[in-house]
């Protein structure tokens, strides 16, 4: 038990599933920790219930920056014991992901291997991607190895249960005696004028957008923005695939995550937009029609679900973590990648709020940044 942590008073405003990883690591620790969640403990209204949790750092190293692929990396070899500090089981797999494509999308899977081979060329925390022939793709998946002849095999990546996850965080929270304020939703800044908390820590998604500004003319300003992702959740038990699976596609990535008991998380779709009305047809079209051409089982699949969310995100995709005033704590900015690093974003505020100081933050270039309201000293100090 830290002695900095012992009989120390948190408040932790959002329960999503950093939100619950901090306040979970917190109480562990000895800590006294109140959490405010506007919505249940069910987490319906969390984006962390509408993913995939794919621990796919090379894949992403695609689409994404080198920092945030540190912090993948980081983040995959901390799962396993975060998973078994729990008093519930997690689903958890280290099987590595298969990039697939058909023969007329030959010319951008190799610019797609090209630009892997880059990266693990250019970062040696990430594994070498495998191609993989016929032959080799039937020992990895007998259930595609038939309809497709080549591969691109991603050692070392994961995936986890991403609604077992925060069931099991609810859970551990009832546990450690964590004061839980369901259907309540708090003002951080309030929280900490009470003067009850050591540390108020802010970790509501898109609900802290007034607390990172709007305006650009501010210097402290890194607007939020949510980016709507559609998610089809399906029971096929005719389909047996072994590890996330990802497809390329004329107009973006498909991927699909098997859960336990034959159900399958599959999604793509990425949309400026805030918009959290249904999925549309053209979406739920192309998804279902483009995993048919992967695995003929899944044309007797059973749709269990349809749904979107709008991950919350900065102004340049990049998470971010900032002390805005003393005592106050802001952790947003996941966008796509919540699962992928959010242990890396744990473990570098645990630090901060310890020490002052994170150098794990330093290591995986992390932002932490504070307030002009802050004296010079102060800042330096939780920043370096």
């Amino acid at each position: 038990m830290s002695k900095t942590f012992a009989n120390s008073q948190y408040a932790v405003a959002g329960a999503g599933l950093i939100g619950r990883l901090l306040a979970v690591a917190l109480a562990k620790r000895g800590a006294q920790v109140e959490i405010y969640e506007q919505g249940a403990a069910d987490a319906l209204q969390s984006p962390a219930r509408i993913a995939a949790a794919m621990l796919a750092p090379l894949a992403e190293s695609a689409i994404t920056e080198d920092n945030v692929v540190r912090m993948g990396v980081h983040s995959l070899s901390r799962w396993p014991t975060l998973l078994s500090e729990l008093s519930s089981p997690v689903f958890f797999q280290q099987n590595g992901t298969l990039i697939l494509w058909h023969r007329q999308d030959a010319s951008d899977a190799e610019r797609f291997i090209k630009h892997l081979e880059r990266n693990s060329a250019n970062n040696e925390m990430l594994s070498n991607p495998e191609k993989v022939d016929g032959e080799r793709l039937r020992s990895l998946d007998p259930s595609i190895g038939e309809r497709f002849h080549q591969a691109l095999y991603l050692p070392n990546e994961g995936q986890l249960d991403n609604r077992q996850l925060l069931s099991a965080l609810a859970t551990e929270l009832d546990i450690l005696k964590v004061r839980c304020h369901w259907n309540s939703p708090a003002d951080p800044e309030l929280l900490r004028e009470q003067n009850k908390y050591d540390w108020v820590i802010d970790c509501r998604g898109l609900g802290a957008k007034a607390a990172w500004g709007q305006n650009a003319k501010n210097a402290n300003s890194n607007p939020l923005r949510g980016i709507r992702g559609e998610v089809i959740r399906l029971h096929a038990p005719e389909v047996k695939l072994q590890r996330p699976t990802r497809l390329i596609h004329p107009r973006y990535p498909i991927y699909i995550a098997p859960k336990e008991n034959d159900v399958y998380v599959v999604g793509a779709t990425e949309i400026e937009s805030e918009d959290l009305s249904e999925m549309s047809l053209r979406s739920a079209m192309e998804l279902l029609s483009a995993i048919y051409t992967v695995h003929s089982g899944f044309a007797e699949a059973r749709i269990l679900e349809m749904a979107t969310q709008c991950r919350p995100t900065l102004k340049d995709n990049l998470p971010e973590i900032r002390i805005s005033q003393p005592g106050l704590m802001l952790i947003n900015g996941l966008y796509r990648h919540g699962f992928m690093i959010s242990p890396a974003i744990l473990d570098c505020a645990l630090e901060i709020l310890e020490h002052g100081v994170s150098t794990t933050a330093s290591t995986l270039n992390l932002r932490v940044t504070k307030s002009t309201a802050l004296s010079s000293a102060k800042g330096d100090a939780l920043c370096a």
